[in-house]
């Protein structure tokens, strides 16, 4: 068996162990009848052991996060089927009459194409929140997994059972890092996450938009780096250089003459300070300001635009500096 066919170690773990496979009562253990385990009307072995039920029964995983099937993939998954049959069982657990797939949608799809009425199975006993787990191990890792997919997976699960970035992390075996940063990028704008599930362009790129704050300004970003095919690092340093220019737009004051002009400041504004806004602006993904008077004190100011970014803000700043680099 190939290794993209194998289950991953997170994935086996969180499975357990078949249904059919409940270990028999001792010998001499009081008070319990022996016998065979008991049987399921709806599954059937063939010679090898192996279990089928009839495809009518099977239905779609509801924690699945992917929401975009490929035709052409699935057909060609149909066209090895035929050729072949399944080299991998569908992995499902049953509710009431009915069998969900834990792992193996697409080939529960090529199997509907290809006009199968009976599919191989494991049975697994697993609870919702389980479900929810073996769904994120079995796709974060998919390159064909679109960015915004994963992410709405792992928002979804910290809102169901009300656990922690850290929490969640733990328990599918994935960086902290991974989580924050790509929940980071359901905060853009609906027409700059539809160019990243496209494909038009990457989530790298689409988290240099993070600080700008104004939809409109992160819109026209996107249309830029498709339209010029910017890399990441050309991305930053525009997006940090449009946020500096605007800063110095609004240093302005009003002379005795009554004219507007450029705040005076010392080297405008000293180097340190700029690089200093900038890491922490790439650090949080928000607006930061940092304004330091000539005594040595100042302020930092960083904006959110919701209720969610606040949460969000909170949490990377509760974690402490290591959460902050892990973020940037």
């Amino acid at each position: 068996m190939s290794k993209e066919r194998r289950l991953g170690r997170g994935l086996e773990a969180l499975l357990g162990r078949p249904i059919q496979e409940e270990p028999q009562a001792a010998e001499g253990q009081a008070g319990l009848e022996q016998g065979p385990p008991p049987t399921n009307p709806l599954i059937t072995k063939d010679e090898q052991g192996q279990q089928w039920i009839d495809l009518q029964v099977v239905i779609p995983n509801p924690y699945q996060p992917r929401q975009h099937f490929e035709e052409a993939e699935i057909a060609d998954l149909c066209d090895s089927i035929r050729t072949h049959g399944f080299l991998q069982p569908i992995v499902v657990r049953q509710v009431e009459g009915q069998f969900q797939i834990i792992a193996g949608e697409r080939r529960y799809r090529a199997a509907q194409l290809a006009g199968w009425e009976r599919v191989p199975v494991q049975v697994r006993a697993v609870d919702d929140r389980q479900m929810a787990e073996l769904a994120i191990v079995e796709n974060v890792q998919r390159k064909d997994l679109n960015a915004l997919e994963k992410a709405g997976s792992f928002q979804r699960y910290l809102q169901e059972y009300q656990c922690t970035q850290e929490e969640l992390a733990s328990r599918v075996n994935v960086d902290r890092s991974t989580i924050a940063n790509l929940i980071r990028l359901l905060e853009l704008p609906a027409e700059v996450k539809d160019m990243v599930a496209t494909g038009e362009i990457s989530p790298g790129h689409a988290r240099t938009l993070l600080p700008l704050g104004d939809e409109q300004e992160q819109c026209g970003f996107a249309r830029q780096i498709k339209q010029d095919s910017l890399s990441v690092r050309a991305t930053e340093q525009a997006v940090q250089e449009h946020i500096r220019s605007a800063d110095r737009d609004s240093l302005l004051v009003i002379d005795q003459d009554g004219e507007t002009r450029p705040a005076t400041t010392k080297k405008s504004r000293q180097s340190h300070l700029v690089l200093l806004e900038d890491q922490l602006r790439l650090a949080l993904g928000t607006k930061v300001d940092l304004r330091q008077t000539v005594k040595g004190s100042g302020r930092i100011t960083i904006h959110f635009k919701n209720p969610e970014e606040f949460e969000r803000l909170q949490a990377l700043l509760n974690s402490g500096a290591g959460g902050l680099r892990e973020a940037g």
